[in-house]
């Protein structure tokens, strides 16, 4: 049956061959529409600007009109409706990121949103806003780091949008044949979200920051691969922000626990086969409290290997060497899991039988620590069985090759870090150098204060930018609107101002009613002054002083207990969906 082009599907039937996607698009912003057009032989579609509605256009149809502004973008991501329309988000730059399995990868550079929402004049006032504010969540999405794609080539196992991707690579050169290291992280969408708005697992068993990682050797027609896979700890727990340096983690009780565990490493199972489970948390404290639960739980599960390993107490010190300890520990298990090797003909020499999954509290800067670890004596492996290296060297014989190797593992954290946290990786100089300097404890200084601004004062608008764009959330105009319960946020500037204008005061007066025998003579040495030139007045104004100082020494405190008791209420709180 025949059909009007504006009812014509979009897409064809069948699925997309490899190599159909069109890499680069002209697009052409009209004032009712807008046109994508394929550069590179591909066909071409318009979006209407009043309702997001899509139409397939004829080549002419695509090439007519001149009324307009002509850009060059290199993908469409997908469309995402909201109260007054649709969106489009497009890829407005890109880099050349290396390749994967021959095929280029790419890293995206910016993205763009474009808005087909007319019809927003037609909203109530509270639609409005609600409209305004999801827009705002957009171009937080818009400025989304770690994202990498490829044209002809299924990086994400679904799409850009589902999968956040962190790619690296190396090249240096043994017995004259170039070796070629690719790092490829996939960062599991099922629970995407930020550092403290996302923590343990939900109800089915997929945990935050569940990062799968693997390690990519090419030399000369060989291929080999081993996989390792991070993931924050399967229970439900949370660890709400409240101001403090180091909120307290909390274990959620839910009679779903122990299969929330079951469900987890189930999952696992089915994807790698045995799973060897490295706990680098804490022995004490809160995080043992956590720790302790966590292994309570895997006491139930004889099957699966788990080892604790207190990272901080046993590489106390910025002992970087002591992770051979737990190498040796977990040495049999690890060779047994093997890794993946395959010649040029695609005939599969050795496959991996398992994985190891690691863990501390954030799965960044331990995590990435143990794992470089780990991964530095597969590569020694990987080398020595494809020729690379006899049996008795180690990459770590040469420096410019473990410094490289070094290097890509550092710049892999803090890209994953970046991603989850919004600073740079901790303990960087662990991985690059075996252990700390005083550059390096700076520089993790600035990240700790950059993670604890973010965490407390940005993160809950950023996890319901993600919630949002992901799919979790979904805008309808028939539900209530998400942001009528407004937390504290808007008056912790305010304390703060109050606090610092207290603490300024404070000092202020209590230095203008010290006695005059506290103040110092040029040369250091205290002036006593005469008691007999001490007038009544003098001594009046410095009561009076000291009285103010104290008056606004406590309002000071006041506010500040005020702040502390309202902690969880004054930071910043996502709005759209629940914890788990």
């Amino acid at each position: 049956m025949a059909t009007d082009a504006d009812d014509a599907p979009l897409l064809a039937e069948e699925p997309l061959r490899p190599g159909s996607c069109s890499r680069e698009l002209e697009l052409r912003e009209f004032r009712d529409r807008y046109v994508f057009r394929s550069l590179d032989g591909g066909g071409a579609f318009a979006v209407a600007r009043a309702d997001g509605s899509l139409r397939a256009l004829s080549p002419e149809e695509a090439a007519s009109g001149s009324d307009c502004k002509v850009s060059r973008i290199y993908g469409v991501t997908g469309m995402i409706r909201m109260l007054a329309g649709s969106y489009v988000l497009v890829i407005t730059s890109r880099k050349d990121a290396g390749s994967y399995q021959a095929s280029t990868v790419y890293h995206v550079n910016s993205m763009k949103f474009l808005c087909c929402n007319e019809a927003i004049k037609h909203l109530t006032s509270d639609e409005k806003r609600d409209e305004a504010y999801f827009m705002s969540l957009l171009r937080i999405a818009e400025t989304t780091c770690g994202l990498y794609y490829s044209y002809d080539r299924d990086l994400t196992l679904k799409n850009l949008l589902e999968e956040l991707i962190e790619a690296k690579t190396e090249q240096f050169t043994l017995k004259d044949g170039p070796v070629r290291i690719n790092l490829f992280s996939r960062r599991c969408n099922r629970r995407l979200g930020t550092r403290m708005w996302r923590r343990g697992a939900n109800l089915e068993g997929a945990t935050a920051n569940f990062v799968e990682t693997e390690q990519l050797i090419e030399y000369e027609g060989l291929t080999s691969s081993f996989i390792q896979v991070r993931g924050s700890i399967p229970l439900l727990w949370e660890q709400i922000v409240d101001l403090s340096y180091k909120p307290r983690p909390s274990i959620i009780e839910h009679e779903e626990m122990t299969k929330v565990v079951q469900r987890h490493f189930h999952d696992l199972s089915q994807r790698y086969g045995d799973t060897l489970v490295i706990d680098l948390t804490d022995k004490q404290g809160d995080e043992g409290n956590l720790s302790n639960a966590f292994a309570a739980e895997m006491e139930k599960f004889p099957d699966i290997r788990y080892v604790h390993f207190d990272f901080h107490h046993i590489c106390g010190g910025g002992n970087f060497d002591n992770l051979q300890a737990l190498y040796d520990e977990t040495e049999e298990a690890i060779q047994k899991q093997g890794y993946f090797l395959m010649n040029s003909k695609g005939d599969i020499l050795l496959d991996q039988n398992g994985v190891i999954r690691s863990n501390c509290i954030d799965c960044l800067d331990r995590t990435n620590v143990t794992q470089s670890f780990l991964a530095r004596k597969s590569l020694d492996s990987q080398l020595q069985r494809m020729g690379a290296l006899s049996s008795a060297e180690s990459i770590s014989q040469s420096d410019s090759i473990n410094d490289r190797f070094k290097k890509l593992w550092v710049e892999h954290g803090d890209e994953l870090s970046l991603e989850y946290a919004g600073s740079y990786a901790l303990k960087g100089d662990l991985v690059r150098y075996g252990r700390q300097t005083l550059p390096g404890l700076i520089k993790d200084g600035l990240s700790a204060l950059s993670r604890y601004y973010l965490n407390n004062f940005h993160d809950g608008v950023r996890q319901d930018a993600l919630d949002l764009i992901s799919g979790y959330y979904t805008v309808s105009k028939s539900s209530s609107s998400p942001f009528q319960i407004i937390g504290y946020e808007p008056y912790l500037p305010v304390a703060s101002a109050i606090i610092v204008g207290g603490i300024t005061v404070t000092t202020f007066t209590l230095s203008q009613g010290l006695p005059s025998y506290t103040r110092l003579q040029s040369n250091g040495s205290y002036l006593a002054p005469r008691v007999t030139n001490i007038a009544s007045s003098t001594v009046g104004r410095s009561a009076q002083h000291l009285i103010s100082s104290v008056i606004f020494a406590g309002l000071t405190a006041g506010m500040v207990a005020l702040v502390k008791a309202n902690g969880k209420q004054l930071c910043s709180r996502p709005r759209l969906c629940g914890l788990i």
